[in-house]
């Protein structure tokens, strides 16, 4: 077979398994070996000492524990929900209208906290918001609330986004035909098509939310902490496996989630 009619395949580089197995080990073994020491009978780290649960048991006893991850769930609910309304508004407004100018703008705009350092984002929300407590005195849980639906959006938008492109415009626009109104032609004949795009980004938004220590560090106040800060709070002092504990649970709760839309995905075609 002539060498121009051949087809490229990665898969047949010399050291393409070793290079592949290798950075699977790297990505996946340091999250087993934290599963693992996370059942661990001692207080040490890295020397086995048995199996227990007790810091688990440990982990769901502590109040701080309690209160850092009932406001990481309500913040990361919240924050999934604003981004995702917003991000569903601009997705519409960017793929349902013809073309003009200043649209690539509008799309680098939405996408901005993906391409600027997270620590940029945090230090000018900070500085922002500061501000505003100065002139109001306010220092609730609106501030991170904001932050996390701004940082998320750009998550939930691809999806969505990507989900709109990959979707039929003739029958919208044959609803519109029939007379439809705008709101009833998104309900009956858009929304159905397109609720796996907007829960694959509400679903992203929860996690990023979850997860973020950054932001949440910069913005937060005094009394604030979420179960990632709390985390690294814990870490600054002493580790022990009780962080493994949370960070298993964190994991699983991530893993759950991608699993759950896996399935609902699978069940929708």
């Amino acid at each position: 077979m002539p060498a121009s009619s051949r087809h490229f395949n990665i898969r047949r580089q010399p050291g393409f398994t070793a290079v592949a197995a290798g950075c699977f080990i790297l990505l996946y073994l340091p999250i087993i070996l934290l599963v693992a020491y996370s059942f661990n009978a001692g207080k040490s780290i890295a020397i086995w000492e048995g199996f227990s649960l007790q810091w688990y048991e440990s982990a769901w006893a502590n109040k701080a524990i309690q209160d850092a991850a009932i406001r990481s769930l309500i913040l990361a609910c919240c924050a999934s929900a604003i981004a995702t309304i917003a991000a569903v508004m601009a997705a519409l407004a960017t793929t349902r209208t013809a073309a003009f100018k200043g649209s690539s703008l509008i799309f680098a705009i939405i996408n901005q906290p993906l391409m600027v350092p997270e620590i940029v984002t945090a230090v000018a929300l900070l500085l922002f918001f500061a501000m505003i407590k100065v002139a109001t005195g306010y220092t609730g849980m609106w501030y991170l609330i904001i932050a996390h639906s701004a940082f998320c959006i750009p998550f939930a938008y691809m999806p969505i986004r990507a989900r709109l492109q990959g979707m039929d415009f003739s029958l919208e626009q044959a609803g519109a035909d029939l007379y439809g109104k705008p709101t009833r032609v998104f309900w009956r004949i858009t929304f159905p098509q397109l609720w796996p795009g907007i829960l694959a980004g509400a679903m992203l938004a929860f996690v990023i939310s979850l997860d973020d220590v950054v932001i949440t560090e910069f913005v937060k106040s005094a009394g604030q902490d979420t179960l990632p800060t709390y985390m690294l709070g814990q870490l600054r002092r002493i580790v022990t496996p009780e962080v493994n504990a949370i960070s298993t649970v964190l994991l699983g709760i991530s893993v759950l989630l991608v699993a759950g839309f896996f399935f609902l995905s699978k069940l929708r075609k």
